[in-house]
């Protein structure tokens, strides 16, 4: 069989077995093996070997489980309570105050747990109530929860860049210190549309009543600043190893994990209860990614050895519009899977397929990345396979009267401002490749 149509079939297989409901990385390994033995028959079993061999010994593979539970470790301390108070306390006086609040909520829970079901549960069990409490529209309530909690997987440590560094063969190091800006820029820009569209219309995000703002300002400062300094030690223990070369992200990660026990430990939910179902969870979560992350190298391996890869490249580069056409098709391109493929499977099977495309096409490939980065962000809040999406509706009660079309709509302003920021970033990269040039190395 030539290659197109054996990329044919795989994608037709790799559909057909998601729409039947099989888990990605089964459907993946699947796919993968069906080929395999059809093409070489049991000789395939060699590169699968070679291939579950580089996923096990990847070094910075290890950051994974360590994040993982860095970020369940937090959520178990309580500092998110205490965090949502100071910020309904600090801009609850404003229209839109709480949803603003929920936003920058979410940013600071991104940079110390990194992983979107955390942030987005968190967000929906903390911060979605009061503001439908206070007469918040259900939109702009819900579309804040799934856009701030979606940042946990941008703003670093991010389960995603550990998994996208080796994949495009890019410093995670770097991946961390490039995705800084963009996240806060994304976050600047839903705060923006919030406090806009609530001074438009007051009815959507009314300020809280006067007795709840009556607040000494002794009291305020002591309650942002009990509540931020743990996270702000947290994220520089982490992060600051990295920037300024004393730790490998791998090292960093396990920084980080003894940090979240130490925080834990300050707020005293430290307990061998808590220790032993944090590791569960953590196995959990990790042994998802994982098998997800094994079947989408078996699916890539056979596909490249297949030819295949030379079909998308030749497909890319020989768009109308010369490497801006075949930039916008790759964005197009990851769009589309990110609303019916789990990003994981995403990343494991597009970028070692595009990473090269991308040196030919003469783009930076750190700037690159974080271009798919980003457009990521939409998948979680783009139906059908929406996590963000699932994950808010999974906490919310029948008393809310919250259904699936009140966060659809929700999100779909939020979708637009994630289009604003990848033109931004297209007009200005420096966004994006001023901070890991300032790295020490």
């Amino acid at each position: 069989m030539s290659p197109e149509t054996v990329t044919i079939l795989m994608v037709a297989g790799l559909l057909i077995g998601i729409a039947s409901g099989f888990p990605l990385g089964l459907v993946l390994g699947g796919v993968a093996m069906v080929v395999g033995l059809v093409a070489w028959g049991p000789q395939c079993f060699n590169m699968f070997y070679t291939r579950l061999f580089g996923v096990i010994t990847e070094y910075t593979f290890l950051a994974v489980p360590l994040f993982i539970f860095m970020g369940i470790m937090v959520e178990r301390s309580g500092v998110s309570d205490k965090l949502f108070h100071a910020l309904h306390v600090w801009l609850g006086g404003f229209r839109g105050g709480l949803a603003i609040a929920t936003v920058l909520f979410g940013t600071v829970l991104a940079a110390c747990v990194g992983v979107i079901a955390a942030s987005v549960t968190m967000l929906g069990l903390i911060a979605l109530p009061p503001m439908l409490n206070r007469g918040y529209a259900k939109e702009i309530s819900t579309g804040a929860c799934c856009a701030g909690g979606s940042l946990g997987i941008l703003i670093p440590p991010s389960i995603m860049l550990i998994l996208y560094g080796p994949m495009a063969t890019i410093s995670v190091g770097k991946l961390f210190m490039a995705a800084f800006i963009p996240g806060f820029i994304l976050s600047a820009l839903y705060c923006t549309y919030i406090g806009v569209r609530c001074f438009l219309r007051p009815k959507e995000g009314p300020s809280i009543s006067a007795e709840e703002r009556a607040v000494p300002w002794g009291q305020k400062i002591y309650l942002l600043l009990t509540s931020l300094i743990p996270p702000v030690v947290l994220i520089l223990a982490v992060l600051g190893s990295i920037f300024f070369g004393i730790a490998s992200p791998t090292e960093a990660a396990g920084v980080g994990a003894l940090a979240s026990i130490l925080m834990a430990a300050a707020y005293r939910s430290l307990s061998f209860r808590v220790i032993k179902e944090t590791a569960y969870k953590t196995m959990g979560v990790f042994s998802m990614v994982f098998v997800i992350v094994l079947g989408a190298s078996f699916f890539t391996g056979v596909f490249l050895r297949m030819g295949c890869g030379d079909v998308v490249a030749s497909m890319i580069t020989t768009m109308p519009g010369g490497k801006w056409g075949s930039f916008l098709l790759i964005m197009f391109i990851i769009f589309i899977l990110g609303m019916f493929i789990d990003w994981i499977g995403i990343i494991m099977i597009m970028i070692p397929i595009v990473s090269p495309i991308v040196i030919e096409l003469g783009f930076d490939p750190l700037w690159f990345a974080m271009m798919i980065i980003v457009n990521l962000q939409m998948s979680f809040m783009s139906p059908p396979f929406a996590y963000a999406i699932f994950f808010l509706k999974g906490v919310t009660t029948p008393e809310m009267g919250i259904e699936s079309g009140h966060i659809i709509r929700g999100v779909i302003p939020f979708i637009g401002l994630v289009v604003i920021a990848l033109l931004l970033f297209i007009r200005f990269p420096q966004l994006i490749t001023w901070l890991p040039n300032m790295m020490i190395k």
